[in-house]
């Protein structure tokens, strides 16, 4: 191992988190410093761009107070690392993995590059198995599979930090043998009260216990909103590829991780690409993003849930028009469900999730799940046709068929799209066959005719033999009345 080398006076610019320097000794791309103000306090930073002459170092703390005459570069030749141990559950992190609850440092039992390893595609296996939110439009229709990359589009000022939050409180393995299964929580660039609102929840609801948390503020240099994901995915490989975990990683905004990336490119000085993001936003996502996956051999697995919020509500917008082509699917948060007050407001003929055939089904979840899911969509796009239509002619000039179709669009949206308190997918799934009674068996093409006959004809059979029964004692009640004074 080489040993460390300080610079003194090699510093020359100094632009917001950018420090640009003499190269005067060895270095290499992402090697980790130590930015040595007059006052002798020590800020991390690691090299981001050099060339023959020149380096520059992006500094991860407050550069306010450097002078560049009194500042000392120390290069440490090794790449930035976190700490990590078996004692990472329950803890709170700032950006760069340094503890932020006021307990103890991490007894760490090995120390791991925060840019990941490569995983070999050949020993990449199939994402398979369910992991149950609690959220019915997901579970059921848009199944999160572990080892899957599943994004959430989200506009701006919907609740998607709410939601964000839901899922972490609530997510679960339904197989109890399956594993341990944990949380990793990212929040990128978020207001210290959304930061505390989310601590809080999770402290209230018991679910920071098999969680970690990762918070970067938005006051925070830029430079450290572009390592915070990185630094908790690190974690989050820590625990499902050396420890066995099943983890699930939320992160929440990629948004303000794309546009600090912007910001740094530019104080590069490098040609911009589409809306002013850098050419490589790309290959920079898929470091991300392509860190989740299940490797052969391997117990654990790491499923990633990044939310982003899609600027001008544009789903071509290059932050999400990337995001989808490095991903196994999306799923999509809708204004007009919010403005009718629908909570979560997922828009469910948009979403798509890659991998669901893959989880679900028999041996996983319900042999009957993916026929119902397709059912319920087939029958809600229908449903969004017939209200184009009514639009045109009036509800009063539709078919009989249709109508119904128009009542059911509606109660899907009240009762199935929207929930107040979490649901199994048995729950979910009753829901939806209850909604479905309500079609006739006739139009109900995605279901095979043992499904119609378990599950629409027989309670069709029973819901008229029950009518009856109520019919029959009816009867009885005003019979005796007869009896007695007719004979």
């Amino acid at each position: 191992m080489r040993a460390d080398v300080t610079l003194s006076g090699a510093a020359h610019r100094l632009e917001g988190p950018l420090l640009f320097a003499r190269r005067e000794a060895d270095v290499a791309l992402n090697d980790a410093v130590e930015v040595l103000g007059d006052d002798g306090s020590a800020r991390v930073g690691r090299v981001s761009a050099v060339d023959d002459d020149n380096m520059v170092i992006e500094v991860l703390e407050s550069t306010t107070g450097l002078g560049l005459d009194a500042t000392r570069i120390r290069i440490l030749h090794r790449p930035l690392e976190m700490a990590v141990g078996p004692n990472l559950p329950g803890r709170v992190f700032n950006s760069v993995g340094l503890p932020i609850d006021g307990g103890p440092p991490v007894p760490a039992t090995q120390m791991m590059r925060i840019d990941g390893l490569a995983i070999n595609p050949a020993a990449r296996d199939l994402p398979r198995d369910f992991i149950e939110t609690s959220i019915s439009t997901i579970d059921l229709m848009n199944s999160l599979v572990r080892g899957q990359k599943l994004p959430l589009f989200s506009c701006g000022g919907l609740p998607h930090d709410r939601l964000a939050t839901q899922i972490a409180q609530r997510a679960r393995l339904r197989d109890a043998e399956a594993g341990e299964f944990c949380v990793v929580f990212v929040g990128i660039g978020v207001p210290y009260d959304v930061a505390a609102s989310f601590t809080r929840a999770m402290e209230e609801s018991g679910a920071l216990a098999h969680t970690v948390m990762f918070l970067n503020h938005a006051d925070e240099p830029s430079t450290q909103r572009l390592l915070t994901p990185r630094f908790a995915l690190t974690a989050a490989e820590y625990l499902a590829f050396v420890e066995g975990r099943h983890v699930l990683v939320v992160m929440t905004d990629m948004t303000n991780y794309c546009e600090a990336l912007r910001e740094v490119s530019a104080s590069h000085g490098e040609i911009p690409s589409r809306k002013g993001y850098p050419g490589y936003m790309y290959s920079d996502l898929a470091t991300i993003f392509e860190r989740a996956g299940c490797i052969r051999g391997l117990q654990g697995t790491l499923t990633q849930l990044p939310i982003l919020t899609m600027p001008g509500d544009d789903i071509g917008h290059p932050i999400p028009d990337l995001t989808g082509y490095i991903t196994e699917g999306q799923i999509v948060l809708g204004r007009e469900l919010d403005r009718k007050g629908v909570f979560p407001p997922v828009e469910v003929l948009p979403s798509l999730s890659r991998l669901m055939d893959a989880g679900t089904g028999k041996g996983y979840t319900h042999e009957d799940h993916p026929a119902l899911a397709h059912q319920l969509f087939a029958s809600y796009a229908r449903a969004n046709r017939v209200r184009v239509l009514a639009s045109v002619m009036g509800v009063e000039g539709l078919p009989e068929n249709d109508r119904k179709f128009l009542e059911f669009g509606d109660a899907f949206e009240e009762r199935f799209v929207a929930q107040d308190a979490p649901r199994t997918l048995e729950e979910s799934m009753a829901l939806g066959w209850e909604l479905l009674r309500g079609l006739p068996a006739g139009e109900l093409t995605r279901l095979s005719s043992a499904q119609l006959e378990k599950y629409i004809e027989s309670e069709e059979v029973r819901a008229e033999d029950a009518e009856g029964a109520e019919g029959a004692e009816e009867e009885l009640a005003v019979a005796p009345g007869e009896e007695g004074s007719g004979y």
